[in-house]
């Protein structure tokens, strides 16, 4: 639903893809019961490509949305709703052209500005209103959801987020990384990881405040329209961070009846 690329001239350069996978669940997959239905499974999958072939991947498969799928749901409820991830409201994902640095711009000064909160309490700091469409649409990972709005976004991500890790620190740290890759309205970025968090406090999907410092590996992609974030496809590796937490969600899952 999205193909977003760097200049095929740049050696290496990365692409980046969004979509749905679809098909009937027939047989058992990581475990995770059959459900002879048709199922989705969201997929961000980033390719690094040198001399003509990929010579890295990073992709995140939302694991977890097959869980819900199949009535096997072994981790807390999610605040945000559960669907199945649309595409572009503009259907223009896949015919992407000219310079993106304008939208490149407006997310990057959107984050520079998001992180100035909490260290300063006032939510205002962030400027949300600057950035964000007042009816965009955020698409979260399975045990996130999805929101609209900033009034939603804040209420089923930003605040637990915030307050249960309000030391996050992004990219710009040693040892954490993105690629960026921008055209026209969209723009995409690549973080394995991106940021180091410390679980301290309460709130953010049913976790323990542990106290244990976590990395975050996150894949995500933005859309402009008329200058502010109309939409953003979201997608966090959250079975890597349960298993930085030393839980196995696979286990509590497979310790579930059937049910189908």
């Amino acid at each position: 639903m999205i193909i977003v690329g760097t200049e095929s001239t740049l050696d290496p350069f990365w692409m980046g893809c969004m979509g749905n996978y679809f098909g009937t669940f027939t047989a058992p997959f990581l475990n995770i019961p059959p459900t002879n239905r048709l199922i989705h499974m969201r997929y961000h999958e980033f390719f690094k490509v040198a001399s003509g072939r990929v010579i890295e991947v990073q992709a995140i498969w939302d694991i977890p949305e097959l869980m819900m799928q199949a009535n096997s749901w072994p981790m807390a409820p999610q605040l945000g709703s559960f669907i199945c991830t649309p595409g572009p409201m503009t259907c223009d994902g896949t015919s992407l052209f000219g310079s993106g640095s304008q939208a490149l711009n407006h997310v990057q000064a959107m984050l520079e500005d998001m992180s100035k909160h909490p260290s300063n309490p006032d939510p205002a700091i962030m400027r949300l209103d600057r950035y964000w469409h007042p009816n965009f649409n955020w698409y979260g990972p399975c045990g996130i959801g999805t929101s609209r709005g900033i009034k939603g976004f804040r209420n089923i991500h930003q605040i637990p987020f915030l307050r249960a890790m309000p030391d996050r620190r992004l990219d710009n740290d040693a040892g954490l990384k993105s690629d960026w890759i921008a055209r026209g309205n969209y723009v995409c970025e690549t973080g394995w990881p991106n940021m180091r968090l410390t679980l301290s406090n309460d709130g953010w999907m049913g976790l323990n405040p542990s106290g244990v410092e976590i990395e975050m590996r996150s894949l995500d992609f933005w859309r402009l329209e008329d200058g502010l974030i109309r939409e953003n496809w979201v997608l966090i590796d959250l079975l890597d961070i349960y298993n930085q937490l030393g839980v196995d969600v696979f286990d509590r899952m497979r310790a579930l009846p059937i049910r189908m």
